[in-house]
């Protein structure tokens, strides 16, 4: 067995669509709309959150494209004969921190709302470490297992969420979404840029597109993969925008979560759906933090080949927990997150596109 074995099955171009949509799918749909909501005015929020799809779709497709000029290559194979092996290093480097951080965040994040909702005397650091292991668990077998994973409870999430908003209809005044074209140009830039952070982290996909047996059919996939989580965020925010108004929602930490509270189910038979939103809402989380410390592997196995995956494991686990354990509060949490934004965008955004032009210009290619 290879000292860091991902097992030697292919992934379809389908399964892009499912790591797509699952890495934009997380904590997002949880405070998005409150983001949204004190960025713009009235319902306009929708306008930023169309204009982020529409950049995350652009640069999806490119580093799709970039991916798929070099087909059964790794990242690290491909960004050194592009760019040079220690520029790649130095690639691998920041892929590595950045996405050790982001499993920090939603680690922290998830155990923040469980003790807020569902735990509310067990200690924060607990429910932290307990997601913690459980996520280092998934990622201690193949990448094919995580796959599958995110193939099972995708569509549980969905119907869930779709639920949620069925219940809420009863709810939904048409007056809260008017008027609208009222949000200034800067209002909408800045709904955007909040947008960006919940539709971002797509960059993990250039580790995985080694795998796909058919990379050209790829690029259509990930697109519709977009689609998915902007079509729920979308339908989220309006929600949250007719029941409770933008200002209400604007005040809201989880407005989700709230509408959630309000949803009641005919019968009377569940009697809480907030619980039964949040537990399948964890497995969003999960297959978030699961592939972004997957990436981190991967990241992190570029630079070390020889190192055995449980090695890379007891070394990452400890600084995933101490960076997420790191924010002592909320405000602190929503710094760190500031922080994130920045970094994904320079990882999804421009240096996706610097390599594939680099690319184009010097004529790489790899051979299929």
């Amino acid at each position: 067995m290879r000292p860091f074995d991902y097992g030697d099955e292919k992934i379809g171009e389908v399964e892009i669509l499912f790591i797509v949509a699952s890495y934009m799918i997380a904590v997002g749909v949880l405070t998005l709309p409150r983001q949204l909501a004190g960025t713009t005015a009235f319902s306009d929020g929708w306008v930023s959150l169309l204009i982020a799809g529409s950049i995350s779709t652009f640069f999806i497709w490119i580093i799709i494209k970039l991916a798929a000029r070099f087909p059964n290559q790794s990242f690290f194979t491909f960004a050194s004969s592009i760019c040079s092996k220690p520029i790649a290093i130095v690639i691998m480097l920041w892929f590595a921190a950045n996405y050790v951080t982001i499993a920090a965040y939603e680690t922290r994040v998830i155990a923040i709302i469980a003790k807020q909702y569902l735990f509310d005397r067990t200690p924060t650091e607990i429910i932290a470490l307990l997601f913690l292991m459980v996520v280092v668990y998934a990622v201690s077998g193949t990448r094919v297992g995580i796959i599958r994973l995110n193939i099972l409870f995708l569509p549980i999430i969905l119907v869930i969420a779709i639920l949620l908003m069925l219940l809420n209809v009863q709810y939904f005044e048409t007056k809260n979404l008017a008027p609208v074209f009222t949000t200034n140009w800067e209002g909408y830039w800045k709904g955007a840029k909040e947008s960006l952070f919940a539709l971002s982290g797509f960059s993990g996909i250039l580790f995985y597109m080694k795998f796909v047996k058919r990379p050209k059919q790829a690029p259509k996939f990930a697109i519709y993969g977009v689609f998915i989580p902007i079509g729920l965020y979308l339908l989220l925010y309006l929600m949250s925008i007719g029941v409770f108004n933008a200002d209400t929602t604007s005040t809201l930490v989880y407005p989700t979560i709230e509408l959630a509270k309000e949803a009641e189910v005919p019968g009377g038979f569940l009697g809480r759906f907030e619980s039964l939103f949040f537990t399948i809402w964890i497995m969003a989380i999960f297959n978030t933090t699961s592939l972004a410390y997957d990436v981190a592997l991967m990241a992190v196995y570029s630079l070390f080949q020889k190192a055995k995956k449980i090695t890379i494991i007891f070394a990452l686990t400890p600084i995933i927990y101490l960076i997420a354990m790191f924010p002592q509060d909320l405000t602190e949490v929503d710094e760190l997150s500031k922080y994130l934004n920045i970094s994904i965008a320079g990882l999804s955004i421009f240096l996706p596109s610097v390599l594939l032009l680099l690319a184009k210009v010097r004529g790489i290619k790899g051979i299929d």
